[in-house]
């Protein structure tokens, strides 16, 4: 063990739990932005912007006048980062200005993250690669465990904004704090990277499985996708009709408690019902009704925290639904509620081809030296 090794482990574990720590913040995080939503109304949008921008400009400025003088290489890196960033924000965020103004905070999340994990490896063979894989690791298990919780979302386009706010944050890292010599590319950069390779195959891979693996419900002239079969969905509402019959949840779920996904999947339907009704499109409003009262019954008549009323149509409301639908009410249709891609795809494939993956990495990597992380200064 070389002197510097202790302190690169340590930097390791420090790495690790500003990783947790930004992880394990998220229903924190929730509540905070709740709270400062509801205080500044349509002005959180532009203020939790201009905050992200002050905050990056303070730590990119701190960092420019710490790593002087400049080459015209590490500028470029510098204000690609800044590019890139910007063109997928206005490529991929959402249309909404408050929810685009969250993802923003994930350049902040994932700097700060990146940044850690790359004075681990800074300079060595593969080190910038190695700091993105870890911290991608990191934006995985963040997605997943905002999927587990209430009033979170987490899928993978967000794990893709993760990763490139990673991508950028190695841009900026390499530029204000590059390696002081430049590491060897080779066989010993491939022997540290590959494991690392692996982790991120198999952590994709659970991802997938958890949040967007589905099977096609069929009803009739309806169908919809669910992460339930039609078994299960039986069996989810006759026993939520068991428990609320004598506790209906009427006060929020815990932050910290699992989200019941049949709950949120019966208020997804009843969300597109409502729409499609709103908007005077009376055969999807007729169908998604149709939906919730063969498949999700204890959520249209449990009284709730979304409604203390329940969601059940009247028979009137019923009735009307089914005259303006007309012979639509018997054509083929397929539920849109879903609000991100389920896949009908064998569990089976997604982790044969992750595994095979994995073992590929691992054993091209036999081919070069052990390497261990070691220190900068």
């Amino acid at each position: 063990m070389t002197p510097a090794a202790p302190l690169a482990r340590r930097r390791l574990v420090a790495a690790i739990v500003v990783a947790l720590a930004i992880i394990g913040a998220a229903p924190a995080a929730g509540v905070a932005r709740s709270r400062l939503q509801a205080a500044l109304g349509p002005r959180f949008a532009l203020v939790l912007t201009l905050a992200v921008a002050a905050v990056v400009a303070l730590a990119v400025g701190r960092a420019l006048v710490a790593a002087r003088p400049f080459s015209r290489a590490r500028l470029a890196a510098i204000a690609a980062a800044f590019a890139i960033a910007g063109a997928w924000i206005a490529a991929s965020g959402n249309a909404d200005p408050a929810i685009r103004a969250v993802e923003l905070v994930h350049f902040v999340e994932y700097g700060v993250i990146t940044f850690a994990f790359h004075r681990v490896w800074r300079d060595r063979p593969g080190g910038l690669v190695l700091a993105g894989l870890a911290a991608f690791i990191a934006g995985i298990a963040e997605e997943a465990w905002q999927w587990f919780l209430p009033a979170r979302v987490g899928e993978l386009k967000d794990v893709a904004l993760n990763g490139v706010a990673i991508g950028c944050a190695l841009l900026v890292a390499w530029a204000v704090t590059p390696p002081r010599t430049a590491p060897a590319a080779g066989p010993a950069a491939w022997r540290a990277m590959t494991p690392m390779l692996a982790m991120v195959a198999v952590a994709l891979a659970a991802f997938i499985h958890l949040v967007h693996l589905g099977v096609r419900v069929d009803d009739g002239p309806r169908a919809f996708d669910s992460r339930f079969t039609a078994a299960a969905l039986d069996e989810a509402a006759a026993d939520r009709g068991q428990r609320w019959a004598t506790a209906p949840p009427l006060v929020r779920p815990d932050r910290l408690s699992r989200e019941d996904q049949y709950t949120t999947e019966g208020l997804q339907h009843v969300q597109a019902r409502n729409q499609a009704w709103a908007a005077g499109d009376a055969a999807t409003a007729w169908h998604e009704n149709a939906v919730l009262e063969r498949w999700f019954a204890p959520v249209l008549d449990t009284p709730s925290y979304v409604s203390r009323t329940g969601h059940r149509w009247a028979a009137t409301q019923r009735a009307e639904a089914e005259t303006r639908a007309g012979v639509a009410v018997a054509a083929p249709f397929v539920s849109a509620a879903f609000p991100y891609p389920l896949w009908r795809v064998s569990p089976w494939l997604v982790w044969s081809g992750a595994l095979v993956l994995a073992g590929a990495c691992l054993a091209a990597g036999r081919r070069g030296p052990q390497l261990t992380p070691a220190a900068s200064s």
